[in-house]
């Protein structure tokens, strides 16, 4: 049984347009190794609004946020450019999380460049996958700057890199932070999922830090509910409903799983919540987060 939402916000999607911007991922060096899901030929495309649009399949989508795409770091501005004139063409996205290194001597001007767009609501810069690299004192200036800025953290971490980040963000309690794709759960043994158990325990003990229900694809196994609907489970239980949000991620997700089978399964796994709780979740903890205007679309 499942109830399907009146109003979704997607809080995380990614479009490219490959003429307008190179994507090295896509473009270049085409390596199915290093890339979460494995194959993903079938990203090799442009993917813009329309093709978004076209892949919801009639669910309600009512309002979105882009996530940086990995373009080539030196058109992130142009990227944040192109978006803001998709909005005005489209209606969508709706906020905006762009990319700056936070760790650049630069941070501060290419914040206030990107926080100049009136969509742009965060930043995503991802932490080096590497043990302790979160422990570098840059993360925490640029944590600051981002807080000076008015700005976000999409924060996008393997499962055991949690700890790591809530020491992090022990520290910047000022900053708004929402974890991308649950803390990303790749390794589903028991030892696994322990690890990834007390890094999200760990986030969640910082208020200021929120959730994604994104992205549960595994690199080499099919979508399946009953993998899934534990995860997204015990992720609402330890940060709670007031700080989860649903997320599809865009086409990247549609290697494992179409738009409309992904809604009707988190619908699924939700079932058990109040519909207040599930109306957020679907729709107001993303609006809230990402500050978007709240005329835009339908109230759930």
């Amino acid at each position: 049984m499942c109830i399907v939402p009146r109003a979704i916000v997607d809080s995380h999607h990614h479009l490219w347009s490959l003429g307008h911007a190179r994507h090295p991922w896509l473009q270049d060096g085409y390596d199915p190794q290093a890339f979460i899901l494995g194959e993903y030929e079938a990203l090799r495309r442009d993917f813009g609004v329309r093709e978004f649009r076209a892949s919801w399949d009639g669910q309600p989508v009512v309002a979105s946020v882009h996530v940086e795409a990995e373009c080539e770091r030196g058109q992130a501005l142009a990227e944040t450019r192109w978006l803001h004139e998709l909005h005005a063409a489209y209606g969508l996205p709706n906020a905006v999380v762009a990319w700056v290194d936070l760790l650049a001597p630069d941070a501060d001007e290419r914040l206030a460049e990107q926080a100049a767009f009136a969509l742009v609501r965060g930043i995503r810069c991802k932490p080096l996958a590497v043990p302790a690299a979160l422990c570098d004192a840059r993360w925490l200036a640029g944590l600051q700057r981002l807080q000076r800025h008015g700005l976000s953290w999409d924060l996008r971490v393997p499962y055991w890199q949690l700890e790591e980040a809530a020491a992090l963000l022990r520290e910047a309690p000022g900053v708004a932070v929402v974890l991308e794709h649950a803390g990303l759960p790749w390794d589903r043994s028991d030892a696994g999922l322990s690890a990834w158990r007390r890094g999200m325990e760990a986030l969640a003990a910082c208020a200021n830090v929120h959730v994604k229900l994104s992205e549960f694809g595994l690199r080499d196994a099919p979508w399946r509910l009953e993998d899934n609907a534990p995860i997204v489970r015990e992720t609402v239980a330890i940060f709670g409903w007031q700080r989860c949000m649903f997320g599809s991620n865009f086409p990247v997700a549609s290697l494992r799983i179409g738009y409309a089978a992904l809604v009707q399964a988190m619908s699924a796994m939700l079932i058990h919540l109040p519909p207040q709780a599930r109306r957020a979740i679907w729709h107001g903890n993303a609006m809230t987060f990402y500050r978007i205007d709240s005329k835009t679309g339908d109230k759930p």
